[in-house]
């Protein structure tokens, strides 16, 4: 247990970077969702097919593969930023496209007959999607926004394959090296993402329960 108290230090600046990777991406990939989500139940044809083309798409690249990708291929076309903003921003563009059908199916959930109503009083779309469906469809997804969350997190391990060893599980892999002891130190670092995991889950609970009780 040395390895570990020893360098607590290196586990906790892991830790927060993978925390900063994780709701980095979370923020960015909900917006760009929420505006896909939106493309897709747009009457505008145009909107909804090139919605549906890049989830499609997007869906059926693995994210490593993708991370790879921006990391190796943007340097070749000129566009060079640093590491950590390149792994956001192509985990953003990939769990946009989950973030995207989950809030579909919260919208999808909305009574048929509020939205007409809304139509029927003179709204326009927008004030449709913003007044009517969102705050609706929020409200019954809590639980697999929280499971989006937890898979963004633990795949934020992967940025480790391209290079970003500041992270929990890069941390991990250099003090292994260090010391060679593998059990510890990944078993310690699985601790870390079993209890983020809990947490999160528990507080989604919390709030699934309290928004219930607003309804």
């Amino acid at each position: 247990m040395g390895v570990i108290t020893s360098n607590l230090d290196v586990f906790g600046h892991g830790l927060l970077v993978s925390l900063e990777i994780s709701g980095s991406t979370f923020v960015l990939a909900g917006l760009l969702g929420l505006v896909l989500a939106v493309f897709r139940i747009s009457p505008v044809t145009p909107l909804r097919l090139f919605g549906r083309f890049y989830v499609s798409t997007v869906r059926s690249v693995p994210l490593l593969v993708l991370l790879t990708l921006f990391v190796f291929g943007l340097p070749e076309v000129g566009l060079v930023y640093s590491l950590f903003w390149t792994v956001v921003t192509a985990m953003s563009l990939y769990w946009a496209a989950f973030f995207c059908e989950t809030l579909r199916s919260g919208a999808r959930a909305v009574p048929l007959g509020q939205i007409e109503a809304a139509r029927a009083l003179g709204f326009t779309f927008g004030q449709v999607v913003r007044l009517i469906v969102l705050p609706q469809a929020l409200r019954s997804i809590i639980q697999p926004l929280a499971s989006l969350l937890i898979a963004v997190m633990l795949n934020s391990s992967l940025a480790a394959a391209v290079g970003v060893t500041q992270e929990l599980t890069g941390q991990t892999q250099l003090l292994d090296q260090q010391y060679a002891k593998p059990l510890i130190t990944f078993g310690a670092a699985a601790a870390c993402y079993v209890v983020l995991t809990l947490a999160i889950g528990r507080l989604a609970a919390l709030l699934e329960r309290r928004l219930v009780v607003l309804r």
